[in-house]
């Protein structure tokens, strides 16, 4: 995408008769505000959210970004053309005190399976410009999506230059899995340090979403394309399930534990290109949601922390027959009706499951799994491997992120038995930043044990995927470090995934 200066935007396209973007002076005495960037996202064929948040000292303890008591109007243009010469939808949104300034503008009448560019104005200054583009129409496969997905970005672990060699590869979409954020308090000796004890407030949560957005390769990821967005724990506290808390400090009680969901789940909700049906109430937020890709894919984006039941045998991995019980779920009842309700419409020649953490059986040589992971839900992840397979879904896919590793598994029918039928395919990405540096090795741990992991990688990265109606190619993209800034990406490996045949081959 081209990148424009200020001055350009002033001197270009506002000069264009009725298309100015109205307010004040460019060259106004008020300071910067647009210092965490824009973003759009959750795309329809005729309309795309457009996100951005004023702050023009972003790091402020109140977690206002220096903004005064005040709201404030936000004018915005969307147009085919980088130039603005022509728009294709315009207005104006109020950018409210009470929501940290943080704006949601859903910009419709657009066309299917068009790109756009966007922007916005406030207090006499303009942002930098985003490139958005609208799903295809139902009833069309559009072109080819080339789609990539990413997750946990640790600001403390490295740099997040996997951002940017990510928005290098002008993605079409782009699904961030979670772990946006990371809860912690600075930590000395870090690669950089957090700002601030570990996050409990409202301002300490928009505060830290604000020092992540001010990084400008996070920035460039978001302006280069749509993102589809789910959280993880970390947007609110590690390993927590539901109602219960998976660690112990800070001490909090049950209204403390409430108050901080309530504001984890506010302002995530404020930082992300969600729609209003996202909006939070309370201390629950509805995030578990369907976007169709034309005929080409159906998204179903889950949420597996906040309807899950507590991790089986105190977390961790454990030998556990409190795992199989056919009870626990990882989704909850709603929410795995709702998935099987809508694998059953085949609405898309593939069926994209959006979750956060690793689906496959994956056993150590004792025996032992996860109890985070679907390993600790056995019976929930059975039930949907059998639904899908009972609705004869033709192209099963689940993309994972979590486990700050790569990897690529057949999903089987049975895990016991090597020989069963290969009934889909899950994609694990790697992290943008934790983790660290990681290592070189590709030799798959426990293969013996789990002979349907197909690759495993240890780099930082992210996984690009291209999606036509014959196949899905995954490329295992890497960079060389994250404790550096600006290293170069490579690709480890790539993988299809053909039409009608589950499972992986390498390319």
């Amino acid at each position: 995408m081209r990148s424009f200066h200020r001055r350009t935007f002033v001197l270009g396209g506002l000069a264009v008769a009725g298309t100015a973007l109205t307010g004040a002076s460019a060259f106004a005495a008020a300071p910067y505000p647009f210092k965490l960037g824009v973003a759009s996202g959750d795309p329809e064929s005729d309309s795309v959210v457009l996100w951005t948040r004023l702050a023009p000292t972003p790091l402020n303890a109140d977690g206002q970004g220096g903004m005064a008591n005040a709201d404030v109007v936000v004018d915005w243009q969307v147009s085919t053309s980088s130039s603005f010469s022509m728009l294709a939808a315009s207005g104006q949104v109020t950018a409210r005190y009470a929501d940290a300034h943080a704006v949601h503008v859903i910009a419709g009448g657009l066309a299917a399976d068009a790109d756009y560019y966007y922007r916005f104005r406030a207090q006499g200054h303009i942002s930098a410009v985003g490139r958005t583009r609208t799903a295809p129409a139902p009833s069309t496969f559009g072109r080819d999506l080339v789609m990539a997905f990413a997750s946990c970005s640790n600001w403390q672990a490295g740099y997040f230059t996997a951002y940017r060699r990510l928005a290098e590869d002008n993605p079409g979409l782009v699904l961030h899995l979670g772990d946006y954020i990371y809860e912690g308090g600075a930590t000395a000796g870090s690669v950089r340090e957090h700002v601030g004890a570990e996050i409990v407030s409202l301002a300490d949560y928009r505060r830290r979403y604000a020092l992540y957005k001010t990084d400008p390769d996070l920035q460039a990821a978001h302006a280069a394309a749509p993102w589809l967005v789910v959280p993880d724990d970390h947007e609110v506290e590690n390993n927590y399930a539901t109602n219960t808390r998976a660690d112990s400090s800070p001490t909090l009680t049950a209204a403390q534990w409430t108050a901080r969901r309530t504001a984890a789940y506010k302002a995530y909700y404020e930082n992300m290109p969600l729609r209003p049906a996202s909006l939070p109430n309370g201390n629950s937020i509805p995030l578990y949601r369907r976007i169709r890709w034309g005929r080409l894919a159906t998204f179903h984006m889950l949420d597996t922390r906040q309807f899950r039941n507590d991790q089986a045998c105190g977390d961790g991995w454990k030998v556990c027959a409190d795992a199989d019980l056919p009870t626990r779920s990882l989704t909850g009842a709603a929410q795995e009706a709702w998935l099987l309700d809508g694998l059953g419409q085949h609405l898309g020649t593939w069926d994209i499951l959006g979750q956060q953490v690793f689906f496959a059986r994956q056993f150590d040589a004792a025996g032992a799994s996860s109890m985070d992971a679907w390993d600790g839900y056995r019976g929930s992840r059975a039930r949907i491997q059998q639904g899908w397979r009972d609705r004869a879904v033709r192209n099963p896919l689940v993309l994972t992120g979590d486990v700050h590793k790569s990897w690529a598994n057949d999903l089987k029918a049975d895990y016991a038995n090597p020989n069963s039928a290969t009934i889909g395919t899950e994609l694990v990405c790697t992290s943008i930043s934790s983790g660290g540096d990681g290592s070189t090795t590709t030799t798959i741990p426990n293969v013996a044990t789990n002979p349907h992991l197909r690759f495993y990688s240890d780099r930082r990265g992210y996984v690009r995927t291209t999606i036509s109606q014959a196949q899905v190619r995954a490329d295992f993209r890497a960079v060389g470090a994250v404790t550096e800034h600006g290293a170069a990406v490579s690709t480890l490996r790539s993988y299809v995934i053909q039409d009608g045949l589950p499972g992986l081959q390498q390319v």
